[in-house]
Formats: C-alpha cells, sequence, structure tokens
C-alpha cells in the first residue's frame, strides 16, 4: 500500500518540477529575455504613451518639416503632426492588430490541426482539403476585392482578414504533432476510460504541446504584424487612425526620403523591424528552453 501510494506523489511533483527547470534555463537565456525586455517595452510605450502624452496623432500643427528638438522628440510631419505622437499610436496598433490577427489565426489552426490529426480518416481529409484551399488563396487579390467594396476599414476588420488567411501552416505543423501523441498510451488509457474526443484533445494532448502552442502564437504574431504592414503600406490599411505602417505609407506618399526628412521614416521603420525581431528571437530562446539538446551550457 505505501508504494502504491507513493507513485501519485511522483506523478503530481513530475510537472511542478518540469516548470522548475523550464524557468531555471529560461531566466539564463540571453536570446529569451532580451526579446521578451524589448517587446515588453515597447508594449508598454504603446500602452502607455498614448495616454500620459495625449493629443490626437493626425492633428496638424504650425511647426511643419521640424527636424527633432526637445519640443518635438521625432521632429513632425510636412503637416506639422508630431511624429512621436503618432508613433506611440501606432505602436498601440500595431500590437493590437498583431495579437487579434495572431489569435484569431491560432485559434482556427489548433481547431483544425487537433481534430484532423486526432480523428483521421475522412475528417482529416476534408479538414486537410479545406487547409490546401486556404494556403493557396491570393491573399492580396482578395483583399483588393473586399477592398473595393468596403468603403471604411478598421483595425478589427483588418486583423479579422489576416487571422482568417494566416492559419493554414499553423494547422498543419499542430496535426503532425497531434498524429505523434495520438497514440501514446496516456491517449490510449483515456480513449478506454470513456472520454469524449473534445476532453482528450484539451485535457491530454494540448498540455503536452503548450510550449509548441506558445511558440506558435509568436510566430503568428510577428506574422501579422508583417502582413499588416504590408498592407498599410500599399494604401490597403485602416482608413481611420495611425499605425507603423501607415506612417511608412504616407512618409513615402509625401516624399519624405526626397526632402530628408528621416526622422519621419525611420522611427516607425525601426519600430517594426524592432518588434517582430524581438519576437522571432524569444521564440528562438524558448525553443532553446523547452529543446535540450539545443541549451547552451
Amino acid at each position: 500500500m505505501t508504494a502504491l501510494q507513493e507513485v501519485p506523489a511522483q506523478d503530481a511533483a513530475a510537472p511542478a518540477a518540469v516548470r522548475r527547470e523550464a524557468l531555471h534555463f529560461a531566466l539564463r537565456n540571453g536570446k529569451l529575455v532580451t526579446g521578451l525586455a524589448i517587446v515588453l517595452l515597447l508594449l508598454l510605450l504603446g500602452l502607455l504613451g498614448p495616454v500620459l502624452i495625449g493629443g490626437t496623432p493626425n492633428a496638424y500643427g504650425t511647426q511643419p518639416m521640424q527636424p527633432p528638438s526637445g519640443e518635438h522628440w521625432f521632429g513632425t510631419t510636412t503637416f506639422g503632426q508630431d511624429v512621436f505622437t503618432q508613433f506611440v499610436h501606432g505602436l498601440r496598433t500595431t500590437f493590437a492588430v498583431g495579437v487579434l490577427g495572431g489569435g484569431i489565426a491560432a485559434v482556427i489552426g489548433m481547431l483544425v490541426g487537433f481534430v484532423a490529426g486526432y480523428r483521421g480518416g475522412l475528417v482529416d481529409e476534408a479538414l486537410n482539403m479545406l487547409t490546401n484551399i486556404v494556403l493557396v488563396i491570393p491573399t492580396l487579390a482578395v483583399l483588393l476585392i473586399i477592398n473595393a467594396y468596403l468603403g471604411v476599414r478598421s483595425v478589427g476588420a483588418q486583423a479579422l482578414f489576416i487571422g482568417l488567411t494566416s492559419w493554414p501552416w499553423a494547422a498543419r505543423a499542430i496535426r503532425a504533432q497531434t498524429f505523434s501523441l495520438r497514440t501514446r498510451d496516456f491517449v490510449d488509457l483515456a480513449r478506454l476510460s470513456g472520454a469524449s474526443t473534445w476532453r482528450i484533445i484539451t485535457r491530454e494532448i494540448a498540455p503536452n504541446m503548450s510550449s509548441y502552442l506558445f511558440m506558435t502564437f509568436i510566430l503568428l504574431f510577428g506574422g501579422s504584424i508583417l502582413i499588416a504592414s504590408s498592407l498599410d503600406f500599399i494604401g490597403l490599411g485602416p482608413t481611420e487612425g495611425i499605425s507603423l505602417g501607415l506612417m511608412l505609407q504616407n512618409a513615402n506618399q509625401w516624399s519624405a526620403m526626397q526632402l530628408g526628412m528621416w526622422w519621419w521614416f525611420i522611427p516607425p521603420g525601426a519600430g517594426i523591424t524592432a518588434v517582430v525581431g524581438a519576437l522571432y528571437v524569444a521564440n528562438v530562446g524558448l525553443d532553446e528552453v523547452f529543446n535540450p539538446k539545443l541549451r547552451e551550457t
């Protein structure tokens, strides 16, 4: 009886030990710490900056084309708009699109990947066909068509479109991982105990892929920011508000580079690069934390 009672205690302690080990290596991983620090710093700037600074980012000013100074930290545009005010508001919008677009894509990709990988058979074939169809859809062409019928485009609509078109690769990756886990002993035991498909996926398979799912979301997050910035730059972004991509589009439209107004296009470009680059560096760090073979000694 004593030996039987000790087994559950060891099983209960195992996940806690794994978490402590992961936290130990996470705090000592330079890539992860640096990437997350940059992302958190820019996120705080995007969240608190508009509140502390106030004002309207697109409001015209009386000092156009001014270089950076104590009054205007990032200078002004050709219309006298404060570039720093636009930058902090643009950071908030950029993060919002990344979280919403990446979140929608992650949810769809997980649902499709888990169900296809676990059920197999006709269900897998049908979902795989749906994935392939969405994968080959010309995203830009579809957006151009939608743009022709939408007079007003919002950040939410842009994030929704990005999320609905960027999930296929995540679904394929999760499906492959689920295929390898569905034949494990703990899944067979759950199936024999009468657990439903949804319970097995959420209680048995998904927790064993938590680190992989988190890294997938980070990649979708960064990818959504890049897609949104690209759409903004070619003039297919939101018709109201400001984002880092729209700042680049406005700077290009009003010949900031030709006029030597480097302070107009460098901050948004550097902001996009910093956010996306930091996310990918953090993702590499997470891979090293969760994969013992990649850990630095």
